[in-house]
Protein backbone atom coordinates (compact mmCIF):
# COMPACT_ATOMS: atom_id res chain seq x y z
CA UNK A 1 0.00 0.00 0.00
CA UNK A 2 1.26 3.47 -0.82
CA UNK A 3 2.24 5.58 2.18
CA UNK A 4 1.39 9.24 2.74
CA UNK A 5 3.49 11.77 4.60
CA UNK A 6 1.82 13.91 7.26
CA UNK A 7 3.20 17.42 6.88
CA UNK A 8 3.83 19.57 9.95
CA UNK A 9 2.33 22.71 8.40
CA UNK A 10 -0.22 23.44 5.71
CA UNK A 11 0.33 27.16 5.22
CA UNK A 12 2.99 26.78 2.52
CA UNK A 13 1.61 23.73 0.75
CA UNK A 14 2.12 25.04 -2.76
CA UNK A 15 5.62 26.36 -2.00
CA UNK A 16 6.59 22.87 -0.82
CA UNK A 17 5.13 21.43 -4.01
CA UNK A 18 7.13 23.89 -6.13
CA UNK A 19 10.36 22.83 -4.45
CA UNK A 20 9.60 19.16 -5.03
CA UNK A 21 9.58 18.34 -1.33
CA UNK A 22 6.08 16.88 -1.31
CA UNK A 23 3.33 15.74 -3.66
CA UNK A 24 -0.23 17.02 -3.95
CA UNK A 25 -1.34 13.71 -2.45
CA UNK A 26 0.86 14.33 0.61
CA UNK A 27 -0.64 17.80 1.03
CA UNK A 28 -4.24 16.64 0.87
CA UNK A 29 -3.69 13.74 3.25
CA UNK A 30 -1.77 15.94 5.70
CA UNK A 31 -4.58 18.46 5.84
CA UNK A 32 -7.12 15.67 6.34
CA UNK A 33 -5.16 14.17 9.26
CA UNK A 34 -4.61 17.58 10.86
CA UNK A 35 -8.20 18.66 10.41
CA UNK A 36 -7.10 21.69 8.40
CA UNK A 37 -9.99 22.97 6.32
CA UNK A 38 -8.39 24.85 3.42
CA UNK A 39 -10.43 24.49 0.29
CA UNK A 40 -9.41 25.55 -3.14
CA UNK A 41 -5.67 26.14 -2.73
CA UNK A 42 -4.37 27.12 -6.19
CA UNK A 43 -1.96 24.59 -7.60
CA UNK A 44 -3.12 21.94 -5.12
CA UNK A 45 -6.91 21.62 -5.29
CA UNK A 46 -7.60 23.60 -8.43
CA UNK A 47 -5.83 25.30 -11.35
CA UNK A 48 -4.04 28.60 -10.84
CA UNK A 49 -6.17 31.32 -12.41
CA UNK A 50 -4.06 33.70 -14.49
CA UNK A 51 -4.53 37.05 -16.23
CA UNK A 52 -1.93 37.88 -18.88
CA UNK A 53 -1.33 41.62 -19.31
CA UNK A 54 0.82 42.70 -22.24
CA UNK A 55 0.18 45.06 -25.13
CA UNK A 56 1.67 42.65 -27.67
CA UNK A 57 -0.65 39.85 -28.76
CA UNK A 58 2.28 37.62 -29.73
CA UNK A 59 3.65 37.82 -26.18
CA UNK A 60 0.27 37.02 -24.66
CA UNK A 61 -0.10 34.06 -27.00
CA UNK A 62 3.37 32.82 -26.06
CA UNK A 63 2.70 32.97 -22.32
CA UNK A 64 -0.65 31.26 -22.77
CA UNK A 65 1.01 28.45 -24.74
CA UNK A 66 3.60 27.90 -22.00
CA UNK A 67 0.91 27.77 -19.31
CA UNK A 68 -1.44 25.50 -21.21
CA UNK A 69 1.28 22.88 -21.63
CA UNK A 70 1.30 22.27 -17.88
CA UNK A 71 -1.49 19.70 -17.75
CA UNK A 72 -4.17 21.81 -16.12
CA UNK A 73 -1.95 23.43 -13.48
CA UNK A 74 -2.76 26.91 -14.86
CA UNK A 75 -5.97 28.37 -16.26
CA UNK A 76 -5.88 31.63 -18.24
CA UNK A 77 -9.09 33.44 -17.32
CA UNK A 78 -8.49 36.70 -19.18
CA UNK A 79 -6.03 38.92 -21.04
CA UNK A 80 -5.40 42.68 -21.06
CA UNK A 81 -3.58 44.92 -23.52
CA UNK A 82 -3.44 48.15 -21.51
CA UNK A 83 -3.34 49.37 -17.91
CA UNK A 84 -7.06 50.27 -17.47
CA UNK A 85 -8.09 46.89 -18.86
CA UNK A 86 -5.69 45.15 -16.49
CA UNK A 87 -7.28 46.76 -13.44
CA UNK A 88 -10.76 46.02 -14.79
CA UNK A 89 -9.99 42.35 -15.46
CA UNK A 90 -8.41 41.84 -12.02
CA UNK A 91 -11.52 43.31 -10.39
CA UNK A 92 -13.79 41.05 -12.39
CA UNK A 93 -11.90 37.75 -12.29
CA UNK A 94 -9.82 38.00 -9.08
CA UNK A 95 -7.06 35.72 -10.39
CA UNK A 96 -4.34 34.00 -8.40
CA UNK A 97 -1.62 35.35 -10.70
CA UNK A 98 -1.18 38.44 -12.86
CA UNK A 99 1.66 38.38 -15.39
CA UNK A 100 2.34 42.05 -16.03
CA UNK A 101 4.34 43.90 -18.68
CA UNK A 102 6.06 47.02 -17.34
CA UNK A 103 5.28 49.15 -20.38
CA UNK A 104 1.70 49.29 -21.62
CA UNK A 105 -0.62 52.01 -22.93
CA UNK A 106 -2.91 53.81 -20.54
CA UNK A 107 -0.61 54.63 -17.66
CA UNK A 108 2.03 53.13 -15.41
CA UNK A 109 1.85 49.39 -14.83
CA UNK A 110 3.42 49.66 -11.38
CA UNK A 111 1.17 52.57 -10.40
CA UNK A 112 -1.80 50.35 -11.19
CA UNK A 113 -0.80 47.69 -8.67
CA UNK A 114 -2.39 49.36 -5.60
CA UNK A 115 -5.77 49.32 -7.36
CA UNK A 116 -5.24 45.66 -8.26
CA UNK A 117 -4.36 44.75 -4.67
CA UNK A 118 -7.39 46.62 -3.33
CA UNK A 119 -9.58 44.63 -5.71
CA UNK A 120 -7.87 41.34 -4.83
CA UNK A 121 -5.48 41.45 -1.83
CA UNK A 122 -4.13 37.92 -2.33
CA UNK A 123 -3.13 38.61 -5.94
CA UNK A 124 0.37 37.43 -6.92
CA UNK A 125 2.14 39.56 -9.54
CA UNK A 126 4.95 38.43 -11.82
CA UNK A 127 6.58 41.17 -13.90
CA UNK A 128 7.56 40.04 -17.40
CA UNK A 129 9.69 42.63 -19.16
CA UNK A 130 12.63 43.42 -21.42
CA UNK A 131 14.08 45.88 -18.89
CA UNK A 132 17.22 44.34 -17.44
CA UNK A 133 17.75 47.12 -14.93
CA UNK A 134 18.11 46.62 -11.15
CA UNK A 135 16.33 49.89 -10.41
CA UNK A 136 13.21 48.78 -12.27
CA UNK A 137 13.37 45.46 -10.42
CA UNK A 138 13.63 47.27 -7.08
CA UNK A 139 10.65 49.46 -7.96
CA UNK A 140 8.60 46.43 -8.99
CA UNK A 141 9.34 44.54 -5.77
CA UNK A 142 8.59 47.63 -3.66
CA UNK A 143 5.27 47.99 -5.50
CA UNK A 144 4.29 44.47 -4.46
CA UNK A 145 5.40 42.25 -7.34
CA UNK A 146 6.78 38.88 -6.26
CA UNK A 147 8.67 37.90 -9.40
CA UNK A 148 10.68 39.86 -11.98
CA UNK A 149 11.63 37.87 -15.08
CA UNK A 150 12.90 38.88 -18.50
CA UNK A 151 11.01 38.12 -21.69
CA UNK A 152 14.07 36.33 -23.03
CA UNK A 153 13.61 33.63 -20.36
CA UNK A 154 13.07 30.00 -21.28
CA UNK A 155 9.69 28.43 -20.44
CA UNK A 156 11.14 26.59 -17.43
CA UNK A 157 12.31 29.88 -15.91
CA UNK A 158 8.95 31.54 -16.56
CA UNK A 159 7.13 28.70 -14.84
CA UNK A 160 9.50 28.84 -11.88
CA UNK A 161 8.87 32.58 -11.50
CA UNK A 162 5.10 32.13 -11.76
CA UNK A 163 4.94 29.22 -9.33
CA UNK A 164 7.05 30.94 -6.71
CA UNK A 165 4.94 34.09 -6.96
CA UNK A 166 1.74 32.13 -6.37
CA UNK A 167 3.38 30.26 -3.50
CA UNK A 168 4.22 33.53 -1.76
CA UNK A 169 7.89 33.40 -2.64
CA UNK A 170 10.02 35.64 -4.85
CA UNK A 171 11.90 35.19 -8.10
CA UNK A 172 14.44 37.56 -9.59
CA UNK A 173 16.29 37.03 -12.84
CA UNK A 174 19.78 35.75 -11.88
CA UNK A 175 21.75 38.53 -13.61
CA UNK A 176 19.61 41.18 -11.96
CA UNK A 177 19.94 39.45 -8.61
CA UNK A 178 23.72 39.54 -8.94
CA UNK A 179 23.71 43.24 -9.83
CA UNK A 180 21.41 44.08 -6.93
CA UNK A 181 23.52 42.06 -4.51
CA UNK A 182 26.63 44.04 -5.45
CA UNK A 183 24.79 47.36 -5.56
CA UNK A 184 25.63 47.86 -9.24
CA UNK A 185 23.31 49.32 -11.84
CA UNK A 186 22.78 48.29 -15.40
CA UNK A 187 25.18 49.60 -18.03
CA UNK A 188 24.24 53.28 -18.53
CA UNK A 189 25.69 53.12 -22.00
CA UNK A 190 22.75 51.13 -23.25
CA UNK A 191 24.66 47.93 -24.00
CA UNK A 192 21.36 46.05 -24.00
CA UNK A 193 20.42 47.72 -27.30
CA UNK A 194 21.33 45.93 -30.50
CA UNK A 195 23.33 47.83 -33.12
CA UNK A 196 20.23 48.31 -35.27
CA UNK A 197 18.13 49.48 -32.30
CA UNK A 198 20.83 51.99 -31.40
CA UNK A 199 20.92 53.28 -34.97
CA UNK A 200 17.15 53.73 -34.97
CA UNK A 201 17.42 55.65 -31.68
CA UNK A 202 20.08 57.88 -33.23
CA UNK A 203 17.92 58.67 -36.25
CA UNK A 204 14.86 59.34 -34.08
CA UNK A 205 16.94 61.77 -32.04
CA UNK A 206 17.93 63.52 -35.27
CA UNK A 207 14.25 64.11 -36.01
CA UNK A 208 13.67 61.51 -38.73
CA UNK A 209 10.26 59.92 -39.18
CA UNK A 210 9.68 56.18 -39.44
CA UNK A 211 9.41 56.26 -43.26
CA UNK A 212 12.64 58.29 -43.50
CA UNK A 213 14.45 55.86 -41.20
CA UNK A 214 13.17 52.92 -43.22
CA UNK A 215 14.52 54.50 -46.40
CA UNK A 216 17.94 55.18 -44.87
CA UNK A 217 18.28 51.69 -43.43
CA UNK A 218 16.76 49.98 -46.49
CA UNK A 219 14.15 48.12 -44.44
CA UNK A 220 10.36 48.08 -44.25
CA UNK A 221 8.65 50.71 -42.14
CA UNK A 222 7.10 48.01 -39.95
CA UNK A 223 10.64 46.78 -39.22
CA UNK A 224 11.59 50.26 -38.03
CA UNK A 225 8.53 50.32 -35.78
CA UNK A 226 9.60 47.01 -34.28
CA UNK A 227 13.14 48.25 -33.55
CA UNK A 228 11.75 51.47 -32.14
CA UNK A 229 9.31 49.65 -29.84
CA UNK A 230 12.03 47.33 -28.57
CA UNK A 231 14.40 50.22 -27.86
CA UNK A 232 11.73 52.25 -26.07
CA UNK A 233 10.76 49.31 -23.88
CA UNK A 234 14.38 48.49 -23.00
CA UNK A 235 15.20 52.10 -22.16
CA UNK A 236 11.91 53.00 -20.52
CA UNK A 237 11.38 56.13 -22.60
CA UNK A 238 8.06 57.36 -23.91
CA UNK A 239 8.86 60.62 -25.70
CA UNK A 240 11.14 61.87 -28.46
CA UNK A 241 12.66 64.38 -26.00
CA UNK A 242 13.81 61.54 -23.70
CA UNK A 243 15.23 59.62 -26.64
CA UNK A 244 17.09 62.71 -27.85
CA UNK A 245 18.54 63.38 -24.40
CA UNK A 246 19.67 59.75 -24.15
CA UNK A 247 21.31 59.84 -27.59
CA UNK A 248 23.17 63.05 -26.74
CA UNK A 249 24.37 61.61 -23.43
CA UNK A 250 25.88 58.67 -25.32
CA UNK A 251 27.34 60.89 -28.02
CA UNK A 252 25.17 59.40 -30.75
CA UNK A 253 24.19 62.88 -31.91
CA UNK A 254 25.73 66.34 -31.48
Amino acid sequence: MSSYRVLPLAGNDYLALCKGKVTARDVRYSRYRMGVMQEGIPGVDRPIDVIIADDHAVVRDGIRTVLERESGEFRVVSEAADVPATIREVREHKPDLLTLDLTMPGGSSLAALPSCFVAHPSLAVAILTMREDPEYARQALRAGARSYVLKEAEPAELLQAFRLAVAGGNYLHPRLGALMATGEDADPGGASLSDREREVVRLIALGHTNPQIAEQLHVAERTVKTYRARAIEKLGFSSRAEITAYARRLGLVD
